[in-house]
């Protein structure tokens, strides 16, 4: 058999063999790829080529965004934030019906853009909403889809850790990347509000809502500006070019700690936790991109991705079916496999063939992390899923069933997304940053 071509078979084996056993994501594909490589070379230039790979992977200054970005949202989690972002979205939705179930929607994007992360949003906000949800008359396992669905806005609204991975495999401006992610983010959080108001009345009971005046709800928004205000800088920096990436990371660590301090709700003992927290979600990242960096070698050595090419271009070449077929890949690996390696994995395959059509890297990378986004909130293995389920006290069979509608409505937001650009594109346009 031709080498390239079995290389290319024992790379596909053993990941796939490696998700049917469980074994980690990061050892598959690592596993993968050097048994790939010998394939292609002998075993002392594969071991060498694979651990250079290895750290070259890692070995960018545009990651170190990651570490800091993780320790923020870890900080905010212990912080006393969700609470505050809670009582400002309650005072934003006001009297609207089942505010309180918007009010989850609502915090749970402010909470993921100002923290980034989906699984931190659906346990922070979730531990605030379900009892208070319930109280007020709401189904749990509603409340709980509620919660779950609405998470992964974060994702999108900058600033998004998925976006820096994005941008390291395809090269685009993450500064674009995060402007590029507003507007589907906010199609994510609208797509969930407009389930909430078509379902409600078959799975609440609402009790009457208590009044706020309008001095009161000043004073919330008030309290939860300084946590709003992080958005601000860090994005704001970004786009005004005052800081990279990088930089506003670590700017927002210091932001998090600062308003922890003040708050009184981060303590001077709460800190190796914290950092304990972010180094093991951070290394399990890294590892990733390190490991996926000698499977792009081994990929592009093999040709997989222009026979892949080969393969859909075969098919047909209209490119609203080519990306029709890109779409139901990525909805069904995210079933199974984290957004951060899925990215990694499909982004060198899919990229080059949606350039062939002009499709532009800062578009693509809002339909890749949309359509991997949803993948979180979907069994068998979306692990916003579980935390909301775990949060809400029940297993993920009755949210499942609540939550059929919502990925119907965020499916057709990423359609959407997919095939009007300016809904992506607008944004960083207007701002010039597409010439980044």
């Amino acid at each position: 058999m031709d080498p390239i071509a079995l290389a290319a078979i024992v790379l596909i084996a053993t990941i796939a063999l490696g998700i049917v056993l469980s074994v980690p994501i990061a050892v598959s594909i690592g596993l993968g790829s050097f048994f790939a490589a010998i394939v292609l070379l002998d075993f002392e230039k594969a071991a060498l080529v694979s651990s250079q790979r290895l750290f070259t992977g890692i070995n960018s200054f545009t990651l170190l965004a990651i570490p800091f970005f993780v320790l923020a949202g870890v900080l905010m989690n212990t912080g006393g934030i969700a609470g505050r972002l809670i009582d400002a979205a309650k005072v934003l939705v006001g009297k609207a019906p089942a505010s309180l179930a918007n009010t989850n929607v609502v915090a749970n994007a402010m909470f993921g853009a100002v923290s980034g992360a989906a699984v931190a949003a659906a346990a922070a906000i979730g531990t605030v909403m379900t009892p208070r949800m319930k109280e007020d008359g709401y189904d749990p396992k509603w409340s709980a889809a509620v919660n779950v669905a609405s998470a992964p806005a974060g994702m999108l609204i900058p600033p998004s850790n998925t976006f820096i991975v994005y941008s390291l495999v395809s090269g685009a401006s993450v500064s674009a990347l995060f402007m590029a992610g507003v507007i589907p983010g906010l199609i994510w959080a609208l797509a969930c509000i407009v389930v909430v108001m078509l379902t409600y009345r078959r799975f609440s009971t609402p009790q009457a809502s208590q009044h706020v005046t309008f001095k009161e709800g000043l004073l919330v928004i008030w309290r939860a500006v300084p946590s709003l205000l992080m958005i601000i800088i860090v994005v704001g920096g970004i786009v005004a070019g005052f800081f990279t990436a990088t930089e506003s990371s670590a700017i927002a660590v210091v932001y998090c700690l600062v308003l922890g301090f003040i708050y009184r709700t981060i303590k001077w003992s709460d800190l190796p936790k914290a950092l304990l927290d972010a180094a093991r979600t951070t290394a399990i990242i890294m590892l990733l991109v390190g490991v996926s960096t000698a499977l792009s070698f081994v990929m592009s050595f093999s040709h997989i991705p222009n026979a892949v090419s080969e393969f859909m271009l075969g098919i047909s070449d209209s490119p609203q079916i080519i990306l029709f077929m890109m779409l139901v890949v990525l909805l069904m690996v995210g079933t199974f496999m984290d957004p951060t390696p899925a990215i990694l994995i499909f982004t060198p395959i899919f990229l080059p063939i949606v350039t062939t059509f002009d499709m532009d890297p800062v578009h693509f990378g809002t339909v890749i992390v949309y359509a991997l986004s949803i993948g979180v909130i979907t069994p068998p293995v979306g692990n916003v899923l579980f935390v909301g389920a775990r949060v809400a006290g029940m297993g993920i069979e009755p949210v499942v069933a609540k939550l059929l509608w919502f990925l119907l409505a965020l499916t057709v937001g990423l359609l959407l997304v997919t095939y009007i650009s300016p809904l992506s594109m607008w944004l960083p346009d207007a701002l010039g940053l597409l010439s980044d």
